[in-house]
């Protein structure tokens, strides 16, 4: 990955450093296989970084000037960048970019200058994840199937619905349903998916017969020939399906069903999760399943399931 054309022409870097930070993407992409979203969003965010260093030093900045960088210009840059709105969640992001491409000038031989690691990380407030409950997930998955309601062709809905029984049947990102090719449809007698997730970890994960049917179904009214390396879910002419089609989805499936704003794509990812923790799967199992690096991810699931327990305990006991 780099920039390219008017991209570069918004960049306000000198050359040596434009170099670097094609290099840097490039790194991020082919050896750490990063995630689309997460390389525009570092790349947003040193673009905002360069800005700013033209703004100081009254030209395009160099590696040089990257070397003479002290802790105070980059508290600047960041109170910049809040004075610009920026919330918490999104300066820790930057910061975090900034110490992965300034340790990747290090290793270069490029860069002698440890002054954005005495910059603080912003604390970032506990998010917990909101899951739909079981009854609301099934309302969303079976109303996805009614395409015909909405004015579209039939083979639409039955994709739409094989789609987000994968999400939440298999707890997938919807990035990692998207990127699914034909070959890889998990048709009897596979009943399992290999998954690719952030960081290029790989993860193996079961599959419901009721997603192999779906996705049976599926393929069975497709109007398209697909090849082994076509995308296995395909939109209205044929090309890759785009994650907007189901977001725009659910967000229909919102107000017709009386479902919170939380509800997204990725909420039944984390209704995946959740509702197998309440029916007593282990932690470590979860994660496996999930793709967490780290048990202190999965854990999150934790606090959700605690305040549902707290909930029913409320509404049950006899004291209450």
């Amino acid at each position: 990955m780099s920039l390219h054309g008017d991209m570069e022409a918004l960049f306000p870097a000198a050359p040596d450093a434009m170099a670097t930070v094609n290099g840097w993407l490039r790194f991020l992409a082919d050896q750490r296989s990063y995630a689309v979203n997460t390389l525009d969003a570092y790349k947003r965010d040193l673009r905002q970084l360069y800005t700013f260093l033209e703004g100081h030093f009254g030209h395009p900045a160099s590696i040089a000037d990257l070397n003479c960088l002290s802790p105070q210009i980059l508290r600047a840059f960041m109170a910049s960048r809040r004075e610009d709105g920026a919330g918490n969640r999104s300066l820790s992001r930057g910061i975090s970019g900034l110490r992965s491409y300034f340790r990747y000038l290090e290793r270069a031989g490029q860069l002698k200058n440890r002054a954005v690691l005495a910059v603080a990380l912003p604390k970032v407030p506990l998010s917990v994840p909101r899951p739909l409950t079981t009854k609301k997930t099934n309302d969303l998955i079976e109303e996805s199937g009614n395409s015909v309601l909405r004015g579209q062709e039939k083979w639409i809905g039955v994709r739409d619905r094989a789609v987000l029984l994968l999400l939440y049947g298999a707890g997938l990102r919807i990035s990692e349903a998207l990127d699914r090719r034909r070959a890889d449809a998990p048709l009897p007698p596979r009943d399992i998916l290999r998954v690719r997730g952030k960081g290029g970890r790989e993860r193996i994960v079961p599959v419901l017969p009721s997603i192999q049917q779906a996705i049976e179904q599926y393929l069975a009214c497709v109007p398209y020939n697909l090849s082994a390396d076509d995308p296995l879910f395909v939109g209205q002419k044929g090309g890759r399906l785009s994650p907007r089609i189901l977001q725009l989805l659910i967000a229909r499936m919102r107000e017709m069903l009386g479902l919170p704003e939380t509800a997204t794509p990725h909420a039944l990812r984390h209704s995946f999760a959740t509702h197998l923790l309440g029916n007593g799967a282990d932690l470590r199992a979860i994660q496996e399943l999930l793709g967490h690096s780290s048990l202190s991810t999965t854990q999150i699931y934790t606090e959700v399931d605690r305040e549902a327990l707290l909930r029913t305990y409320d509404r049950a006991h006899p004291r209450r």
